[in-house]
């Protein structure tokens, strides 16, 4: 009686583990392709619309301010003062959000997303993130980020004062991103989104001014120049938040130049301006974080398996013409790598924004 007791319990154990191991049933699109969850096939169109319709399948200035919006729209959260997160209020408030002096000029992609989200079933939130993760697979080197579907709509707008300025002190940052949760590391993980980005506004009377000299890529040379001993340029104006650039045409915020040289965090600026794969990984986990922020990640829908191929990258690290590591300026004390200097590389063009 007791083996047939004994052996009853093992065949129930095992009956178990076995619909245990069952996969979850995935689903079929209209279109053919199969995802994980049938709700994720609402995202299909969407990637087929922006990619030649916002992003031109391009590195471009539309995925550097689609990437800004989805930064200052998450950031929106306080533990102190509240806020939504990434809820899509830049877009639903932006009459409130856009006229905050640490948006200026973001009203701009915030119109550009709208009839894009109003012709597309779902949130201003969840469209933000995914056109974000979207658009950065066009960027050569960048990873492939996770996305999670169901926000709900924002209920009101983000209080002022949460978005980082440029010319805020690396204390107030860490301050600012710690009551929203973050680390500093995870702060100069984020920072990597300026390996492809440009500025609108800090240069008066110039548009698209980039972080680096590879704006179209992303890679590690936003780490590495932002490192280099600032000199004069051509069309500095010496405004706050601005520093000095070794590369004419090339733009360094204050706090970049700051956060690069500040012993909390210039290790792990180095550490990224050194290793490729570090860099976008730390990058990708921390863009899931803001991307969570303030939204319960047990009620959205694992949509990863829709997001396009990445693409490798193929230039190699460098400093700029002349340049060599003689030229850092290093606060933390591991040692740098010998990369070539590249003669090529005398001045950056300016991204086109339109």
């Amino acid at each position: 009686m007791a083996f047939k007791i004994l052996l009853s319990l093992i065949l129930a154990l095992n009956a178990v583990q076995f619909i245990a191991a069952v996969p979850t049933r995935r689903a079929q699109c209209a279109d053919g392709t199969t995802v994980s969850n049938e709700a994720c096939c609402v995202l299909l169109p969407i990637i087929a619309d922006i990619q030649p319709n916002l992003f031109e399948n391009e590195c471009g200035e539309e995925v550097h301010e689609t990437l800004r919006a989805s930064f200052h729209d998450a950031i929106g959260f306080s533990r102190a003062a509240g806020g939504g997160g990434a809820d899509g209020s830049l877009v639903t408030f932006g009459d409130v959000e856009t006229t905050f002096a640490a948006n200026a000029g973001i009203d701009e992609i915030v119109e550009t997303l709208r009839p894009f989200i109003n012709s597309h079933n779902i949130s201003a939130g969840d469209f933000i993130q995914f056109a974000t993760v979207v658009g950065l697979t066009n960027c050569p080197g960048a990873p492939r980020i996770p996305f999670f579907l169901g926000r709900p709509d924002a209920t009101a707008a983000s209080p002022d004062g949460l978005v980082p300025e440029p010319f805020d002190s690396v204390t107030k940052i860490l301050e600012r991103f710690d009551d929203a949760g973050f680390t500093p590391t995870e702060v100069v993980a984020l920072l990597a989104s300026h390996t492809v980005a440009a500025s609108d506004t800090i240069e008066p009377g110039l548009e698209g001014v980039p972080f680096d000299s590879t704006p179209g890529e992303f890679d590690r040379q936003f780490f590495i120049e932002t490192m280099l001993k600032g000199t004069s340029f051509p069309g500095t104006g010496g405004n706050q938040g601005e520093a000095l650039s070794p590369l004419p045409g090339e733009l360094r915020l204050e706090s970049d130049g700051l956060l690069a040289r500040d012993e909390r965090t210039a290790c792990d600026w180095q550490l990224f301006a050194t290793d490729q794969q570090k860099m976008a990984s730390a990058f990708s986990d921390a863009m899931v974080k803001l991307s969570l922020v303030g939204q319960d990640k047990s009620q959205l829908i694992d949509c990863s398996d829709v997001i396009p191929r990445t693409i490798p990258l193929t230039n190699e690290p460098y400093f700029p013409a002349d340049l060599t590591k003689d030229d850092l300026e290093q606060t933390c004390p591991d040692e740098f790598p010998d990369y070539p200097s590249n003669p090529s590389v005398t001045s950056v063009a300016p991204v086109p924004t339109s």
